[in-house]
């Protein structure tokens, strides 16, 4: 999950005029490949500069991006070398490094290491819990969101909904964390064989998308129609199921690319689909 609040050492919580704005601009506009290439350069612009904090800032969101990309490994080859730096310019509890090791983990959940990601998002859980402030509440939701992706994929479903509905029942936001732990708990129902739940659960998802700024909407292209078809192939509806995984997949192909988690993910429910 992103949490675009950039700041440096010691300082407030900053939104605009920072190093980082165009780049971050970008991001939220879906236009991942020149959100790296900006954020890139950004980073190599003040990579001299001792203790600048844009600089690793900036390799974090060009990370991101690749991993919107579908550039997974590549996403977790730059955390993987950005942990130190963050760890010794922020502090291994501070904000900026708790929302780096919760991007890092959910990239390895793309790769399908999801051992590691769960393990990892309820550390940074248990440690954005006991931290103060809004960015720690959002970071604790992503990392807990992480968390019930990572049990659904391991086959731990009925972990997953249990994490779920506590998760949802302390963040009372209608947001983008909302959305995600919604899907989250719809996952976990359809994995229990739950599906007529699962669509219900859907639906209430699918209604708070429609309603959230478009910023918010675009990180989750797709991630509706594919746990909404799942649901409706479990319940023996196969048409509308393959009409909603075919519609997944075209838009997360536009927004994403082919080798996205989440393009994945429909291509193959489609195929599950066409040899039932």
């Amino acid at each position: 999950m992103t949490l675009f609040r950039w700041r440096g050492r010691g300082g407030a919580a900053q939104t605009t005029k920072t190093p980082l704005a165009q780049a971050m601009a970008l991001y939220q506009a879906g236009r991942y490949a020149e959100a790296e290439a900006e954020a890139r350069s950004v980073a190599a612009a003040r990579s001299q500069r001792r203790d600048d904090t844009y600089a690793p800032l900036a390799l974090g969101l060009a990370a991101l991006a690749a991993g919107a990309q579908g550039r997974h490994a590549d996403a977790v080859t730059t955390y993987d070398a950005l942990l130190p730096v963050f760890g010794r310019i922020f502090g291994a509890e501070d904000a900026q490094t708790l929302k780096l090791r919760s991007d890092r983990a959910q990239a390895l959940s793309s790769l399908a290491r999801h051992g590691e990601c769960e393990a990892e998002c309820a550390a940074v859980f248990h440690l954005a819990s006991r931290g103060a402030g809004p960015d720690m509440a959002l970071i604790a939701a992503a990392a807990r969101n992480g968390q019930i992706f990572a049990l659904t994929a391991l086959g731990r479903h009925k972990e997953a909904e249990t994490l779920a509905c506590e998760a949802l029942a302390a963040h009372r936001e209608r947001d983008r964390f909302s959305l995600v732990l919604r899907l989250g708990l719809a996952r976990s129902l359809n994995g229990q064989g739950r599906h007529e739940e699962a669509l219900a659960e859907t639906r209430r998802a699918d209604a708070l998308h429609r309603v959230l700024p478009e910023e918010q909407q675009r990180p989750e292209t797709g991630a509706v129609q594919v746990v909404m078809a799942t649901a409706l192939v479990g319940l023996g509806r196969g048409t509308e199921a393959r009409h909603l995984a075919a519609a997944a997949q075209d838009v997360c192909l536009a927004a994403f690319g082919p080798d996205h988690r989440r393009t994945t993910e429909a291509t193959a429910l489609l195929a599950r689909i066409d040899g039932e």
